[in-house]
C-alpha cells in the first residue's frame, strides 16, 4: 500500500524525528524505515498569498495496509500539533 500526505508548518528534520519516535530508523535525510513500512520525505516551498512562502513536507508511506493505517494516523496527529 502507498499513502502520500503533505504537511505545512513542520520541517523535514521534525518529520524524521516523529517517524523515528514511531519506531522507524533514519536511513538518510529522505528515508525512514520501520517494521513493515518505509517513509520517504521531500520538501518544497509553496506560495501562500503574494509574498509569503512556507515549506511543505510530503511524506510517502509504503508498506502493509494494516500497519500504515495506524502509522499515518499517529504521524498526522503529531504533525498537526506542530504546525503554526
Amino acid at each position: 500500500m502507498r499513502v502520500e500526505r503533505s504537511f505545512r508548518g513542520i520541517s523535514a528534520r521534525l518529520a524524521r524525528r516523529y517517524l523515528s519516535n514511531l519506531g522507524g530508523e533514519v536511513v538518510d535525510d529522505e528515508v525512514v524505515v520501520g517494521d513493515g513500512w518505509e517513509a520517504t520525505i521531500s520538501t518544497e516551498s509553496v506560495s501562500i498569498g503574494p509574498s509569503l512562502t512556507l515549506t511543505e513536507v510530503t511524506v510517502v508511506f509504503e508498506g502493509d495496509e494494516g500497519i500504515l493505517e495506524d502509522l499515518v494516523d499517529r504521524f498526522a496527529r503529531k504533525a498537526m500539533r506542530a504546525g503554526g
